[in-house]
Parts: C-alpha cells; sequence; structure tokens
C-alpha cells in the first residue's frame, strides 16, 4: 500500500485554486459591501419617510420573495450579456445587490428606531445623509450584522449564477472550479 501523492498533486498543478478562491473573496466581499448599502438605503427610505405608494413598494418587495430564481436567470443574463459583463466578475456581483430579504429585514428593524431621534437630528440641522450615515446606521448595526452574515452565506455558497455568467477559467469562483475540477 502507498499513498497517491498524485491525486494531490495533479489537480493543484492543472486547476488554479488559489485564483479561484481569490475571485470568491473578490465577489464575497464586493457583493456584501454593496448589498449592505443598497439595501440599506431602501430600507431606510421605506421605513423613515412618508409618501404615497409606500406600502404598495414594500408589497412588491415581499412578492418578489415568491419568485423563483430560476425564472429570472434567462432576463438576468440577457441584461448581464447587454452591459458586457459577462465573463467578468461584476456580472457575478451586481445583479444580485439588492435582496427582497435584505431590505425587508432592515427595514423591520428601522421601523423600531424612535422618530425621536431622526427629529432631533434633522432639529439639529443634521442632512438626510448624515441622519442616514450617523443615526440610523449605528442603530441598525445588529440588522446589519445578520444581513451581513447572510449575504456571505448567498455569495460564499453561490454556484449557478457564477456557472451560467463565467465561461473563462480565469474568472471562476471556487465552486465553479470545482465543479471544473
Amino acid at each position: 500500500m502507498r499513498i497517491a501523492w498524485e491525486n494531490y498533486t495533479d489537480p493543484l498543478e492543472r486547476f488554479n485554486f488559489l485564483r479561484y478562491l481569490n475571485n470568491s473573496l473578490i465577489v464575497t466581499t464586493a457583493a456584501t459591501l454593496v448589498t449592505l448599502l443598497i439595501n440599506s438605503m431602501a430600507a431606510y427610505a421605506l421605513s423613515i419617510y412618508e409618501f404615497r405608494g409606500r406600502n404598495a413598494i414594500m408589497l412588491f418587495i415581499i412578492g418578489t420573495l415568491m419568485i423563483p430564481i430560476t425564472v429570472i436567470l434567462v432576463p438576468a443574463y440577457l441584461v448581464v450579456t447587454e452591459l458586457g459583463m459577462v465573463n467578468s466578475l461584476w456580472g457575478v456581483i451586481l445583479p444580485g445587490a439588492a435582496t427582497p430579504t435584505g431590505v425587508f429585514l432592515l427595514r423591520q428593524y428601522m421601523i423600531t428606531i424612535p422618530r425621536d431621534v431622526i427629529e432631533a437630528a434633522r432639529m439639529d440641522k443634521a442632512s438626510e445623509w448624515a441622519i442616514y450615515w450617523r443615526v440610523v446606521m449605528p442603530l441598525a448595526m445588529p440588522a446589519i450584522a445578520v444581513l451581513a452574515i447572510f449575504s456571505i452565506m448567498w455569495r460564499w455558497n453561490d454556484f449557478l449564477w457564477p456557472l451560467i455568467v463565467l465561461n473563462r477559467s480565469e474568472v471562476y469562483t471556487l465552486q465553479v472550479g470545482l465543479n471544473a475540477f
């Protein structure tokens, strides 16, 4: 009985797993940051501002949770193709940036922030951006941490979308690279 070292060395020579790991880290990090920014801004608008149609927008967002991902794969791929992002990590990062789950989660948490705190910031002549960034975001950190964990898990484990968008081995994520292996 001998140890078959070639079973370990051959795949490492044939496949660039370190590049795949690096691509996965880039996609996961960038997508999580973009997701947190976009979802928190949408949740801020839907929780703090009073405007006509706010509840309809929330119903639409919640309704999109019922649409399976397979239904939107072809239209999303066509958009990514038109924007020239096929075989690009941005083609994997940007399409899933605004998640209905994230907007719903953050909105529900931001609704619990007392209005008095926001009104006090407005009386102190804080801009809306300052209220969002310096008042609401620090108070919403527990929900943002939960969404960050969800986003990291979603993006790290994502296989189908990178498989569809990435065709060149130089831009494979680790999951697609393992599939090629």
